[in-house]
């Protein structure tokens, strides 16, 4: 399945929809996009830590859910509504602060549900979290 929606374009989307990620600490970006997947960044720092230094689990649960909503925004186009009726997550090791990366990975694209897995790296490159999650897609 190939992506219908381009870099460019999900900025622009996210950026319309969703401004409280844009331009804020939390401002994710959409670094490569290919068939059945999407790759987001993040510059992690202090508004993201958690006690002793280590990215928090609630930014990397963030990190997961807008890497899965971006990689089906991909692929079936500007659809607002789309909602995440699950998502659950393994925290496997710490993730230092810095660039992290995820990556989302389409396992199924229905008509009204889809099935992502999600691949979190911290910036040593080492995997720090793995999450799976389901999205409820409105009728088209």
């Amino acid at each position: 399945m190939q992506p219908v929606m381009s870099i460019a374009e999900l900025h622009r989307f996210l950026e319309n929809d969703f401004p409280q990620l844009a331009g804020s600490s939390h401002a994710m970006t959409v670094t490569a996009l290919e068939p059945g997947r999407a790759t987001l960044q993040l510059l992690t720092g202090t508004p993201h830590l958690r006690p002793g230094g280590t990215v928090s689990g609630p930014t990397l649960f963030a990190l997961a859910d807008v890497a899965a909503y971006v990689a089906i925004l991909a692929h079936i186009g500007p659809v607002a509504l789309a909602v995440t009726t699950n998502l659950s997550i393994n925290f496997l090791r710490k993730a230092d602060p810095g660039l992290v990366t995820a990556q989302a990975t389409i396992m199924k694209l229905g008509k009204r549900l889809a099935v992502l897995e999600i691949a979190i790296e911290g910036p040593d490159g080492e995997l720090a979290a793995h999450a799976v999650a389901t999205y409820s897609i409105p009728p088209r």
